[in-house]
């Protein structure tokens, strides 16, 4: 079964094919209103750990390592991720990220593990 599971940022424009929106950050994006983000849900309990977030610091460097450990961390919820999985397997499934490196932030990687199953 096809999975469409896709990233976006929380600045950019959401539009109607990007089906069920999920935010994955602990903190709301600054300076974007709940009406602007169109989230279906804010799922804080996916966000990379504060240990794991300070560690990586955005330093794409860091980011093989960062991808691992984050998956270990999300790996530790499994209904989450298989719920997730359904809902990329019946629509699409856009996961929002408020990083400003588009390859390597937490959004990556989880959109990565619900596609790998």
């Amino acid at each position: 079964m096809a999975i469409d599971v896709r990233t976006k940022r929380a600045y950019d424009e959401a539009e109607p094919d990007d089906g069920y929106r999920i935010l994955i950050d602990h903190v709301w994006p600054r300076g974007i209103s709940k009406e602007r983000a169109h989230l279906d849900e804010w799922a804080r309990e996916l966000a990379p750990s504060d240990e794991l977030r300070k560690w990586f610091d955005h330093v794409p460097e860091r980011f093989d390592e960062f991808r691992s450990r984050y998956r270990d961390e999300l790996m530790a919820q499994p209904e989450r991720i298989d719920a997730l999985r359904r809902v990329a397997q019946n629509g699409p499934l856009t996961i929002v990220y408020a990083a400003r490196d588009e390859e390597h932030n937490n959004a990556v990687v989880l959109a990565e593990l619900i596609r790998d199953g």
